[in-house]
């Protein structure tokens, strides 16, 4: 069964053909890191500038 939003501006009955997309276990990124692991670094990050454990930038290329 299809269903669509509007009526397709097609002027006389014809044959549509339609494409259906399925994402694919592959399309999952392994390198990703999962959202609850990048919540963790910005909160970690986040409290060590608040309580002034930072460096100068001059000191992250040295």
């Amino acid at each position: 069964m299809l269903c669509i939003d509007r009526p397709l501006a097609i002027v006389s009955h014809s044959h549509v053909r339609i494409i259906v997309l399925v994402p694919e276990d592959t399309d999952i990124d392994p390198d990703d890191d999962p959202t609850e692991t990048v919540l963790e670094g910005l909160q970690q990050g986040f409290h060590e500038a608040i309580t002034g454990q930072t460096l100068p930038l001059s000191q992250l290329w040295n």
